[in-house]
C-alpha cells in the first residue's frame, strides 16, 4: 500500500516538474522582443529600451536610448532562467547590472539596476509589431577618390521628402557615433545618411597626414551618392555636422550651393589647433594651480606647433626639458613625439564661414569647455561680413560640447543630451524648410 502511495506522489511530482519545465521554456519563448519605458529617479527621467533576441548560441540583448546617444549597445553576461533575464552594461566609468522579471500576463519587465552597490527600479513595456515603427536601414557602399567607403540609409515610414546627411566628425569617430541623432530624424519623416569616413568604420583609407579638405571630398562625394540614391535633390537636403564636423559645414555649403541649409554644432571659432589648446587648458585649470597656467600653455602649445610642423622635434625637446621635473608637467598632454596628427589642425572656418549664403543654424552649449566661448560671436560676425540674412544662433546653457545635459542630476551614472537641443534644430529645419518651394533658399 504505501509503495503505491510513493509511486502515485512520484508520478504526480514528475508531472509538475514536467509542467513547470514546460512553463519556463515558453516563459523563455515569450521574453523576445522589444522593450520600452522611462527610467526615473529624483530629477532624472530618461527613455530606455531593450532588445531581447535568441540565437544558436543563445540570448542576446541590446541597449538603446536615444536621449544617451545609444543604439543598440550590446550588452554582456546575459542569463535566463525562467521567468528571468540579467544582464550587464559596461561603460567607460561605471558597470550597469540589470536584474529582470517577465510578467506574461501584462507583458512588461519589471526591473532593477544595480549601479555602484545601490539600485534603482524601473518598469518596461513589451512594444507589439503593430506598434513598432516601420523604419527601414540600408547599409550602402559609395567610391571616393579610389577608396571604398560605407553608410547606411535610414528610410522613415511616412517620408516628407527631405534628406538630412550627418558630416563626419573627427578622430576615430564612425557613422555608430551619430546613431540614435539619425533615428531621431528618421522617426521625423526625414531621410537620413551617414557613413564611416576612411580610415574608420568599415571604409577603407588611412587617416594619417590627410588635410580636412581631403576628408571634405568624402563628405561631398557622399552626398552626391546619397542624392542620387534616394532621389531627393540637393536643395531638399540639409547638411549637420558637430566638431570638426560641424567645423566642414560651411566649406561644404560653398563647396555645393544647391544644397537647402547646413546647421553647425560645437563649432569652434578658432583653428582647430587653437580650440584643442582651448581644452587642454580648460582641464589642466582644474588640476594646476592658477601660477603656473601661463607656463604650461606655452609647453602645451609647443606640442601642438610640433605637430603642425612649426616646430622641430629638437626645439620641442628642448622646451619639455626645460620643465619635465615640474609637478604640473605630468598633467600635459605629450604624445610619442613621432606620432603622426590625425587632423589639419591649421584649418579653421572662419574663412569660409565668411561666404556663406545658406540658411545656416549655429549651436554653441555654453557648458562647452572645448572650443572657445566666444566662438558663436566670432562665427555670427563671419557669418555678418558674407551678408548672410537668414542665420541663426543658438545657444545652450547647460550643455557641453557632445550636447550632455550639464546641469544638476540625481542620477549621475547615466549623461544625456540636452533637452531642447533635437527639438530646436528640428524646429528650425522645419521653419526653413517651409519657405520657398521646400528649399532652405
Amino acid at each position: 500500500m504505501n509503495n503505491d502511495k510513493f509511486k502515485t506522489n512520484f508520478f504526480l511530482l514528475l508531472i509538475v516538474l514536467t509542467a513547470c519545465d514546460y512553463n519556463s521554456e515558453n516563459i523563455e519563448n515569450k521574453i523576445e522582443g522589444t522593450y520600452i519605458g522611462d527610467f526615473k529617479y529624483g530629477n532624472f527621467e530618461i527613455q530606455i529600451e531593450f532588445d531581447i533576441s535568441r540565437d544558436l548560441t543563445g540570448f542576446k540583448t541590446f541597449f538603446t536610448s536615444l536621449k544617451q546617444n545609444a543604439y543598440r549597445i550590446p550588452t554582456r553576461d546575459v542569463v535566463v532562467s525562467g521567468d528571468s533575464i540579467k544582464f550587464v552594461l559596461q561603460s567607460d566609468y561605471y558597470t550597469y547590472q540589470f536584474s529582470n522579471k517577465y510578467h506574461s500576463k501584462t507583458k512588461t519587465l519589471t526591473g532593477v539596476l544595480n549601479v555602484e552597490s545601490i539600485s534603482y527600479p524601473y518598469e518596461l513595456k513589451k512594444q507589439e509589431l503593430e506598434n513598432k515603427e516601420a523604419l527601414t536601414r540600408e547599409d550602402v557602399k559609395f567610391e571616393s577618390n579610389r577608396l571604398s567607403l560605407q553608410g547606411t540609409i535610414w528610410l522613415p515610414s511616412n517620408p516628407k521628402n527631405q534628406g538630412l546627411f550627418f558630416v563626419t566628425s573627427s578622430g576615430l569617430a564612425d557613422r555608430s557615433s551619430t546613431s540614435s541623432e539619425a533615428l531621431y530624424f528618421v522617426k521625423k519623416g526625414f531621410t537620413i545618411f551617414h557613413f564611416d569616413k576612411r580610415g574608420t568604420g568599415k571604409s577603407e583609407g588611412d587617416l594619417n597626414n590627410v588635410t580636412i579638405e581631403e576628408l571634405t571630398t568624402d563628405d561631398i562625394n557622399a552626398i552626391h551618392f546619397f542624392s542620387k540614391k534616394v532621389n531627393i535633390p540637393l536643395s531638399k537636403i540639409g547638411i549637420i555636422g558637430s566638431s570638426q564636423g560641424g567645423a566642414k559645414v560651411p566649406l561644404m555649403l560653398n563647396k555645393i550651393p544647391e544644397l537647402g541649409y547646413g546647421i553647425s554644432v560645437s563649432t569652434p571659432g578658432s583653428t582647430l589647433r587653437e580650440s584643442d589648446l582651448n581644452f587642454m587648458m580648460n582641464r589642466l585649470r582644474e588640476q594646476i594651480d592658477e601660477e603656473f597656467i601661463e607656463t604650461a600653455t606655452h609647453v602645451q602649445r609647443g606640442v601642438f606647433e610640433y605637430l603642425n610642423g612649426e616646430l622641430s622635434r629638437r626645439e620641442l625637446e628642448k622646451r619639455l626639458g626645460k620643465y619635465e621635473n615640474s609637478e604640473w608637467y605630468q598633467q600635459l598632454w605629450i604624445p610619442e613625439l613621432t606620432d603622426e596628427i590625425l587632423y589639419d589642425p591649421s584649418y579653421s572656418p572662419i574663412p569660409h564661414f565668411e561666404k556663406v549664403k545658406h540658411p545656416i543654424l549655429i549651436v554653441q552649449g555654453m557648458s562647452d569647455i572645448v572650443i572657445p566661448r566666444n566662438s558663436h560671436k566670432v562665427i555670427e560676425n563671419a557669418l555678418k561680413k558674407a551678408n548672410n540674412e537668414n542665420f541663426n544662433i543658438v545657444t545652450i546653457e547647460y550643455a557641453s560640447h557632445s550636447m550632455t545635459y550639464e546641469g544638476e542630476s540625481d542620477f549621475p551614472y547615466w549623461s544625456k543630451l540636452e533637452p531642447s537641443y533635437l527639438p530646436t534644430i528640428l524646429k528650425w529645419i522645419n521653419t526653413v524648410s517651409n519657405r520657398v518651394g521646400g528649399s532652405g533658399r
